[in-house]
């Protein structure tokens, strides 16, 4: 996620961030220097071949956390519709924590993004590199895609027997519907829906992880953007099922489609649907993030603001490595 030359810290989310971010989100926001690394963890060559990690393991890191991500959010679905186990506050606390364990996964080699909307958002806004933009997503696709393949097979016997034809009734498993497939919401109200959510769901990601705005402690921070996505889903899942993330929907939907469900593009209504989990979290992304800054981030104080990309380290880092 830095540029080769910087061993000396990660940050959650982006590379060249413009504010520094919560310290503690395990090591990824806060790397020791490569000779210190060395000693502590990999030995000198390893540990110099890591630091100087490319894209590649980046891109294997967005991949694998979107993969355990929906491997547990399409599972849970799966596990409720299919098998009558569950309710949605289990698909909501099982959504959430889906993203601490997919975060957990990939925060340290590429911040875990593990959504589009994220990634795009962090371009507008703080910096994150705009060539990296599309092989994120198409990782955090991929992910998606094999995750869903997966529960679609695991599940294929319950699914097959609760909706032989393969439709409606059972798309939701892998992706969202207006109204969550049977309530009066179209279209435009789904929209409409996504925008608001995914708005929410950057806004309170930057708040709670910019260490000048009270960030958790102790590798917490994880959990706490997981709890997000848990509120999300229990106070914004009725109109559009709470996407909230283009790969999550498009991914899946695609699986889905070529295992089975000829109207996987299409909502109950017939209209072509796939486009609004894609467009509307990208526009709400920007826009929640944009809220951030402006109500938020240019407010709060800036004395000894690091160099753009680099986390101050706390002070029992530094007492630690003064004692060595």
């Amino acid at each position: 996620m830095f540029d080769n030359a910087d061993t000396h810290s990660l940050t959650y989310f982006t590379a060249k961030l413009n504010v520094p971010l919560h310290p503690l989100w395990g090591s990824q926001y806060h790397r020791p220097s490569a000779s210190l690394e060395a000693d502590m963890v990999l030995g000198g060559d390893m540990a110099e071949r890591f630091a100087n990690r490319g894209l590649l393991g980046e891109l294997a890191a967005e991949f694998a956390g979107t993969l355990i991500l929906i491997l547990f959010g399409t599972g849970v679905v799966a596990q409720v519709v299919g098998g009558g186990i569950g309710d949605h506050d289990s698909i909501a606390w099982a959504w959430g924590l889906a993203v601490v364990l997919g975060v957990y996964t990939a925060s340290r080699v590429s911040g875990a993004h593990l959504n589009p909307a994220v990634t795009v958002a962090l371009a507008v806004f703080k910096g994150f590199s705009w060539r990296k933009v599309l092989p994120y997503a198409l990782a955090q696709t991929l992910g998606a895609f094999l995750a869903a393949l997966i529960v679609r097979w695991n599940y294929s016997e319950v699914l097959a027997k609760v909706d032989p034809g393969h439709t409606v009734k059972t798309q939701g498993v892998f992706s969202t519907l207006p109204g969550n497939g049977t309530l009066p919401v179209h279209m435009w109200g789904g929209f409409r829906d996504q925008i608001i959510g995914t708005a929410i769901l950057l806004f309170l990601i930057l708040a709670v992880t910019d260490v000048r705005n009270s960030a958790p402690l102790a590798n917490l921070a994880p959990f706490i953007v997981g709890l997000i996505v848990v509120a999300i889903g229990m106070a914004w899942g009725t109109n559009a099922g709470y996407a909230i993330n283009p790969a999550r929907d498009f991914g899946p939907r695609l699986a889905s489609f070529l295992t089975g469900y000829g109207t996987a593009w299409r909502d109950q209504y017939g209209d072509l649907y796939f486009w609004v989990p894609i467009v509307a979290p990208l526009i709400g992304g920007v826009i929640g993030a944009g809220l951030y800054q402006l109500l938020v981030d240019r407010f709060l104080p800036r004395e000894g603001a690091p160099e753009p990309g680099r986390t101050p380290p706390p002070a029992d880092y530094e007492a630690a490595t003064a004692a060595r």
